[in-house]
């Protein structure tokens, strides 16, 4: 796996060993940065079940200020480590080893507020509505929360989100969110 873009771009990055984690595929995160151009410098991110955070890694490249890197999975979080010191971002990253419930929670006792939410749970996670209603404490008025998730399978996210945008590549499919207004 490598950075496709920004000042990290061409650096490889290492990915867990296993089944405990699906990275995103270069050419599926690719297309994703492509939908969030505008969104993501100055941001700060947020990415649960974070496996080997390409995602959060690729938006730092890109110009994201911060992220907080969570994933219940050891080797996941060795893995992170690893590649946010290959690339340099250890001062703009928080790696967190945690469930996604207890990490929200110290989160939202901390009061922090994300721009961009990422978030790539096991794909027989469909239910993720107790998941969306967390990062309402967590979330502005422009949080963008962007879903990785089967492609085909009906994922239930909390009502007070709405759908603004899908795309599927193959097996897999991203679903975009925003706060109802």
């Amino acid at each position: 796996m490598r950075i496709i873009a920004g000042e990290a771009r061409g650096r490889q990055i290492a990915a867990p060993e296993g089944r405990n984690t699906r990275p995103t595929l270069d050419r599926v995160r690719e297309n994703i940065f492509n939908m969030l151009q505008a969104d993501v410098p100055g941001s700060r991110v947020l990415d649960l079940f974070a496996g080997s955070g390409a995602l959060s890694l690729e938006a730092l490249s890109r110009g994201a200020v911060s992220a907080v890197l969570v994933d219940s999975d050891r080797k996941a979080n060795m893995v992170q480590k690893k590649n946010a010191e290959t690339l340099r971002y250890t001062e703009r990253t928080r790696i967190l080893l945690s469930d996604w419930k207890k990490a929200v929670r110290v989160l939202q006792e901390e009061q922090q507020v994300f721009d961009l939410v990422f978030l790539d749970p096991p794909y027989c996670m469909t239910d993720l509505r107790d998941v969306f209603a967390s990062l309402i404490p967590l979330s502005g008025p422009e949080t963008l929360i962007v879903l990785e998730h089967e492609s085909g399978k009906d994922v239930t996210a909390d009502e007070r989100f709405e759908t603004i945008r899908q795309k599927e590549w193959g097996f897999c499919a991203v679903s975009f969110y925003r706060l109802r207004v």
